[in-house]
């Protein structure tokens, strides 16, 4: 098997429309498209990322909340780069987003700092 790269992330929001939010208003996606499957209680909806279809936004109903601590199994965090890390932190600062201090990669160099999505996930923005 040839894996070209990664499609999608899916990611579960115990409320649909603050998360929607934060993702769109505070991180600068763009709503693709948005379904209500009724069948499943369920909406979802395709984000994008300049453009680049990255992130399906579910809600379920009665979903148990995400354990981030201590650390657990599976999947740790989601990254975004960018080019200025300083700048990409203050401008989260600026819209009210419990930001980790600004920290160096100890193994190569690169500036990053960790936030969390409204549900406690864990979100990294890194240096390009």
């Amino acid at each position: 098997m040839l894996i070209n790269g990664v499609h999608h992330i899916a990611i579960i929001a115990s409320d649909y429309e603050v998360s929607k939010a934060f993702y769109l208003e505070i991180l600068g996606c763009t709503l693709e498209a948005e379904y209500y499957r009724a069948e499943r209680e369920s909406w979802m909806g395709k984000l994008a990322l300049n453009g680049h279809y990255l992130i399906e936004l579910f809600s379920f109903p009665d979903t148990p909340p995400r354990r981030s601590g201590p650390e657990a199994l599976g999947l740790r965090h989601l990254a975004f780069e960018v080019d200025d890390v300083a700048a990409a932190h203050a401008e989260l600062l600026g819209k009210d987003v419990d930001c980790e201090e600004l920290r160096v990669d100890p193994n190569n160099g690169k500036a990053m700092f960790f936030f969390r999505d409204p549900d406690g996930l864990p979100l990294e923005v890194y240096e390009r």
